[in-house]
């Protein structure tokens, strides 16, 4: 129970208790916390000095509100250097996260004009467009779509891609990707098809980025990611 003769504001003791609680660990990366009437009534004290703590806290970056769901821990963000050559799951293991995928389309295409171009394409050769749902720690984070040379990458149809294709190409190909290409980075909001596959409302913030790596100069892949706002940040 909070106490009013206390000369820190009820608003504060109220902040400081739920920020306690987060850096403690008690309420973990995606609890949902209680609504503003249940805090209220727990700590006898008024809606408006609960909204106002909340408040302060999502401003901050420890709580995150989600509209028709209520009030959530912040999950951890995860950074990427725009300038240098990151995989997914060295990322995730930089923030002591357990990455893990799960491949949702294996499929055969037809390049256009552009694709034949980013990834120096032979006049028969296709795209082999593979893609996957990147988690962490089990949590969907990342729409991968990477488009690979057909003929040069064949062999990506019957491997594991559960794990990175980074190290998968590094260990068993000897294929090191080391070079990305112009890289661009936008906001944009999650259609239907995203929204479904990252489990997120339609209209989610969203990073999108589009790059092409390669390795000696030669061009491997060309990436369409999408990653959820909230839990990335970018530094450049």
């Amino acid at each position: 129970m909070f106490k009013q003769e206390n000369r820190i504001p009820l608003y504060l003791q109220l902040k400081e208790s739920l920020r306690s609680s987060i850096i403690a660990r008690k309420l973990k990366a995606g609890d949902k916390i209680p609504t503003e009437v249940e805090l209220s009534d727990k700590y006898n004290i008024s809606r408006v000095t609960v909204r106002k703590a909340v408040t302060e806290l999502v401003e901050e970056g420890y709580l995150v509100r989600k509209q028709g769901k209520g009030t959530f821990v912040q999950s951890q963000k995860i950074e990427r250097k725009v300038v240098h050559l990151t995989s997914f799951t060295a990322a995730c293991e930089a923030y002591g996260l357990t990455a893990s995928s799960k491949t949702i389309k294996r499929e055969i295409i037809i390049p256009t004009s552009i694709d034949k171009e980013l990834l120096q394409l032979e006049e028969d050769d296709q795209l082999l467009f593979i893609q996957r749902i990147r988690y962490a720690n089990e949590q969907p984070l990342m729409l991968e779509n990477n488009y690979f040379s057909f003929n040069r990458y064949k062999f990506l149809l019957e491997e594991n891609l559960e794990g990175s294709i980074y190290q998968l190409l590094q260990d068993k190909y000897q294929i090191i990707l080391n070079n990305p290409g112009e890289t661009s980075l936008e906001l944009v909001r999650a259609l239907e098809e995203e929204a479904i596959l990252l489990d997120i409302p339609v209209g989610e913030p969203l990073f999108y980025m589009e790059t092409v790596v390669s390795f000696n100069d030669s061009p491997v892949y060309l990436g369409k990611q999408y990653m959820i706002g909230e839990r990335y940040k970018f530094s450049f």
